[in-house]
């Protein structure tokens, strides 16, 4: 007699910039429920989560992030003059700094990003090549970072096409897909936080918001009770979140995973990279509330 399929868990992790540290959270609590996927894919910030976890190296990123400082966030900030504001290099050397790029097909897990091509606007899965050229695609937000030359193409962010990327794992083999979603609560809460946070991000992006304000001095009629105008770099992260979230939300309706887990991060803002251990432990608690249906997951696993 034939032995039963045990079904294939895959893990797909969802784009969201500084939030995507609850991914740490969202995977070690997911281990203490004695849940390890068998397929992990990303996008974005996601991507490089996953991308770490599917090498081994976990932890050493982990260890890394929680000692980020605001002053470590502001090194990151390469300043490009073409592409993006930033170029992203020094992200992706702080990324690669405890263990050695290799290739996507060579890791311990079964790994995929999700990238866009900037030409043709499809969706590019990344399964071959330098894990790291990978990675640095699929953070590549327009605007704001670079992209990425892969194989005659240019390459962004894969949270334009495919945020959530249950699809992903469903092609790589998955039978049961956890889905890792950091936009749940995102919409209408960014500007109502945004004064209450002003005072940890406003060393990243105070040049910007020094910018702004001496330009907006300069123009006549502007009322003193007037509210302000957002920053430039909250326009613009915002603005991506909207479109983020409705595309993860139209795809996901389509291609619903067997599991939701959704961290509640809005308060947190793009750059806010420097705040590691409230993402962790916010990840680590919304696989709690997830588990009535991990525990049912666990019994069709089984």
């Amino acid at each position: 007699m034939t032995a039963p399929h045990r079904p294939r868990v895959g893990l797909a992790l969802g784009s969201g910039s500084a939030r995507g540290w609850a991914h740490i959270g969202v995977i070690r609590a997911l281990e203490e429920a004695g849940v390890r996927p068998d397929i992990v894919c990303g996008t974005s910030i996601g991507a490089l989560v996953g991308a770490a976890y599917a090498a081994g190296e976990l932890d050493r990123l982990e260890n890394g992030v929680r000692e980020l400082g605001i002053g470590d966030v502001v090194g990151f900030l390469d300043v490009s003059l073409s592409g993006g504001v930033l170029k992203g290099n020094r992200l992706m050397e702080f990324f690669s700094r405890d263990f050695a790029d290799r290739p996507i097909d060579e890791l311990g897990v079964p790994f995929a990003a999700v990238a866009t091509s900037l030409r043709t606007g499809a969706e590019i899965w990344l399964r071959r090549g330098s894990i790291f050229k990978a990675v640095r695609a699929s953070i590549a937000l327009p605007g704001l970072f670079a992209p990425v030359r892969w194989e005659g193409s240019f390459l962004v962010d894969g949270g334009l096409v495919n945020p959530v990327p249950v699809s992903l794992a469903r092609a790589m083999g998955a039978d049961i897909v956890i889905a890792v979603d950091l936009g749940s609560d995102i919409l209408g809460r960014r500007f109502r936080a945004a004064s209450a946070q002003d005072a940890v991000a406003g060393a990243v992006t105070k040049w910007m918001r020094k910018l702004q304000e001496d330009l907006s001095a300069l123009a006549p009629g502007k009322s003193p009770d007037e509210p302000a105008m957002p920053s430039m770099i909250d326009v613009l992260t915002t603005s991506m979140d909207i479109v983020q979230v409705r595309i993860a939300r139209s795809r996901m309706a389509g291609e619903p995973p067997e599991v939701v887990v959704a961290p509640r991060l809005a308060h947190l803002r793009l750059l806010d990279f420097h705040r590691a251990k409230e993402a962790i432990e916010e990840g680590h608690r919304a696989v709690e509330r997830a588990a009535h249906n991990l525990a049912v997951l666990n019994e069709q696993a089984l």
